[in-house]
């Protein structure tokens, strides 16, 4: 039979839709489970077993090494979860992983779930016009569900019949009868196709399928998932740039880790192999090898009955029923000593491993340097664009990157305050106004990132809650921009007032200085509210009194203006700059109170 391009079409259309299918599975328990996911990272990394299970738990959960990792990576990056603490997880991660290859052994070769994958899509679709999130967040799992193991029937059935084209075999084959090269060429080859589709299930049904198949040999497919589990590491590698250098060691980390876990089994690779296969038959599954030797010997009998048996017809004879139980039985052999492999390496790499964790971090310490001390002072530390594998999982990040920000801008206002004091024309007034003018165009670069990293974000998969989320973030990433802006305001009003050689009396130095104060304080409870997870309501009320006294104190001031200048207390002019300074900072009050408010919408909104 003549493969065509139409039907290698097909093959990549059934892959694309196995991968599909665990995207979206995956995103919708993330966003089913998303908040308690971020509360288990945080309460069971605090020693490294429950770091190590938490990663297995997590990556069981929503079936993505891939997306679990790169939350880690992001944590790391947030500075919520130390070097050491992500070293474990990851560890665990590479276990949780393995559970997608048993969902597949057991239920894509033994049962045939493409018969139901209809009916739970029948059931998933009405839950997604749901009001409620969570259940349109069940819908997309259960339809992620069927799609993935429709996916992996499309592959099974599309796959080309290599026994119908022997050309094609023989040059398959030549690459097998290499011994150990083979096996290092193979591990090569399952990195690489890892990497290019960034899912080690989807590599993993992929190389199932191809064993079962009779395409290669056990050794040949345990040696591609070898390779697979180095492959999968591309994935927080990519998600790690741009990050600070903390996540770009953790996903080093991943690295190092599964590339010297591979090569202990490199070394130790037929002896493990048969170790494998002496737990398959012990557990009656029976010996995943046989199947390479049963399909030779029934070639050279039956080549008719070898081809019906792989592209699935039905000769529709009692011999060809009883022959087809025993291929089904031998391809579930081989599916669940693949799988065995996979979790028997993953769990003894870790068993091994965890006690090394702080040798891991001082080496990945070692390979990832700090370039320059000062070169993030201006650059978002927890937040980059290379993160967005897991959108529901990347607003902690956000919320982090934002309280950053406020407290550069906060930074930026005590700046003013000391330019206030600084002698005019002097090296350091200029030093400092300078400083505040590089703060000002970090502070606009700031909102652009955040709030471009947010848009992306949105345009993810997010719950109904992630959007408001997203919501409150972005008016509060331009309110705190606006505060920015009025800190330059200030400065430059003072340089203006220098430039007119206008001079400020002590009293309306001390009068701009209590308002200061108060903004003072007012920005310090803005940053407060917006580095608590959850701030009660008591603080945010702190704000709105600090409110009221700003708005009264410029009332004060504006009346005594016009008596003092009338009373020539100081020049009218002065008292032109003065008032300038003084609604300037009733403005960045104004600010400050509207970034409470988003927060006070948010804790509603969580109520």
């Amino acid at each position: 039979m003549e493969y065509t391009f139409l039907d290698f079409l097909t093959l990549i259309g059934s892959v694309g839709l196995f991968l599909y299918g665990m995207k979206v599975m995956s995103e919708g328990l993330q966003k089913v489970a998303g908040d308690r996911l971020r509360n288990i990272l945080a309460v069971m990394t605090k020693n490294r077993f429950s770091g190590m299970l938490t990663g297995i738990l997590i990556t069981a959960l929503i079936q993505s090494s891939s997306a679990s990792t790169v939350m880690v990576v992001s944590f790391v990056n947030a500075g919520l979860m130390t070097l050491g603490q992500s070293m474990a997880v990851i560890m665990g991660a590479n276990v949780g992983t393995t559970a997608t290859a048993w969902l597949i052994s057991l239920f894509g070769f033994k049962v045939d779930i493409t018969i139901f994958a209809l009916p739970l899509i029948g059931l998933g679709v009405p839950l997604l016009f749901s009001n409620k999130s969570s259940r349109k967040s069940w819908g997309e799992f259960i339809i992620g569900f069927s799609f993935l193991f429709m996916g992996l029937s499309y592959i099974n059935n599309s796959v080309p019949d290599l026994r119908s084209n022997p050309e094609v075999f023989e040059f398959l084959s030549s690459y097998t009868q290499h011994g150990f090269i083979s096996i290092l060429g193979f591990c090569a080859v399952g990195a690489i196709l890892t990497m290019i589709v960034q899912s080690s299930s989807a590599s993993m049904a992929i190389f199932l399928i191809m064993c079962s198949k009779g395409w290669i040999s056990f050794d040949i497919a345990a040696a591609l998932i070898l390779g697979s589990n180095i492959g999968t590491t591309i994935t927080p590698l990519l998600a790690s740039i741009g990050a600070n250098v903390s996540a770009k060691r953790a996903a080093m980390g991943h690295l190092l880790f599964n590339v010297l876990g591979s090569m202990w089994a490199l070394v130790l690779y037929y002896p493990f192999i048969r170790f494998i296969v002496w737990i398959c038959t012990s557990l009656g599954v029976g010996n995943p090898n046989d199947l390479m030797s049963f399909i030779s010997t029934w070639e050279q009998s039956d080549p008719a009955l070898v081809a019906a048996l792989n592209s699935g017809q039905n000769l529709g004879s009692a011999d060809f029923e009883q022959q087809k139980a025993h291929f089904a039985a031998m391809q579930f052999s081989v599916s669940f000593g693949l799988s065995m492999f996979h979790t028997v390496f993953n769990v003894i790499n870790v068993t091994i491993m965890i006690w090394f964790t702080g040798l891991y971090e001082r080496i990945v310490t070692r390979l990832v340097r700090v370039k320059d001390k000062n070169e993030e002072e201006f650059q978002l530390k927890f937040i980059s664009r290379g993160m967005l594998s897991a959108s529901e999982l990347n607003l902690p990040q956000a919320h982090q990157e934002i309280a950053v920000y406020a407290e550069r801008v906060q930074r930026m206002f005590g700046m003013v305050a000391d330019l206030l004091h600084e002698k005019e024309g002097s090296e350091a007034y200029l030093k400092l106004y300078n400083r505040i003018e590089k703060y000002e165009q970090i502070c606009d670069r700031m909102e652009l990132e955040i709030a471009g990293f947010l848009n992306l974000v949105v345009g993810g998969r997010l719950s109904y809650e992630g959007k408001m989320m997203v919501n409150s973030m972005l008016t509060i990433v331009t309110e705190i921009e606006s505060i920015g802006d009025c800190c330059y305001n200030l400065a430059r009003t003072l340089q203006r007032k220098q430039d007119s050689h206008i001079d400020f009396n002590d009293e309306i130095v001390r009068n701009i200085d209590a308002m200061f104060k108060l903004d003072s304080e007012a920005l310090s409870n803005m940053v407060a509210l917006l580095s608590s997870n959850e701030p009660l309501m008591s603080e945010i009320m702190i704000s709105y009194n600090k409110e009221c006294e700003i708005n009264n104190y410029r009332n004060q001031l504006r009346g005594a203006n016009v008596e003092n200048i009338n009373n020539k207390h100081y020049e009218y002019q002065s008292g032109i700059y003065y008032m300038d300074m003084i609604s300037e900072c009733e403005r960045l009050g104004d600010y400050v109170i509207n970034v409470v408010d988003a927060i006070k919408q948010q804790q509603v909104k969580h109520a």
